[in-house]
């Protein structure tokens, strides 16, 4: 048993290699098998397909993306601190994380639907983390009562075009800037006087 699942990891390794390189579209199952050293064939014994293979990475991505978020975290920090540090670190994970930036890339580039359909579970995870903190932020009173789902989407978005749009035509803003601009547009906004 123990060699089965040191193959099946081994498998996992070669393919995330592969998407971060080639791509989700230019992944075969044959440079998988190559990269991991293993026949084919065995590849299909733990996975039916390439996109069952890149869903299992995804969920895997997403693991990770909510350890680092929750390493972030800090109950003693107030919500908007939270907030900053957890999206700065998760704007560094995607920029940093070869599979992620490749994903981008391969979207911007070619649209590919399977590698939208992986950035767009991404987010989905971030936005349902970021509406969990949001609840527990309106319960602890340091949030007006607002929709946290609505509320999470607007923060989160705001935060990325602040950091990938706003510098296409203006000076970048380093991530103390962008948290000062949190505090002053967006708590006077939702958070209680």
């Amino acid at each position: 048993m123990r060699m089965s699942i040191d193959r099946r990891k081994l498998i996992v390794d070669a393919a995330t290699q592969s998407f971060a390189l080639y791509g989700y579209k230019a992944t075969t199952m044959d440079q998988v098998a190559k990269l991991a050293g293993v026949g084919k064939g065995t590849i299909y014994t733990f996975f039916t397909t390439k996109e069952e293979l890149f869903d299992e990475i995804m969920n895997t991505l997403i693991q990770d993306m909510k350890r680092v978020a929750d390493q972030e975290y800090d109950p003693a920090r107030t919500f908007f601190d939270n907030l900053s540090r957890i999206l700065s670190r998760m704007l560094d994970y995607r920029e940093q994380h070869q599979l992620a930036h490749k994903m981008v890339q391969e979207v911007r580039d070619m649209g590919t639907p399977k590698a939208t359909e992986g950035l767009d579970r991404i987010e989905r995870a971030l936005l349902g983390y970021i509406e969990v903190k949001i609840g527990a932020a309106i319960e602890k009173g340091e949030l007006k009562p607002c929709d946290p789902a609505l509320t999470a989407f607007i923060l989160v978005k705001l935060y990325f075009a602040l950091a990938t749009e706003w510098p296409k035509t203006n000076e970048p803003l380093d991530k103390e800037r962008m948290t000062e601009i949190f505090r002053v547009y967006l708590m006077d906004g939702i958070a209680p006087q």
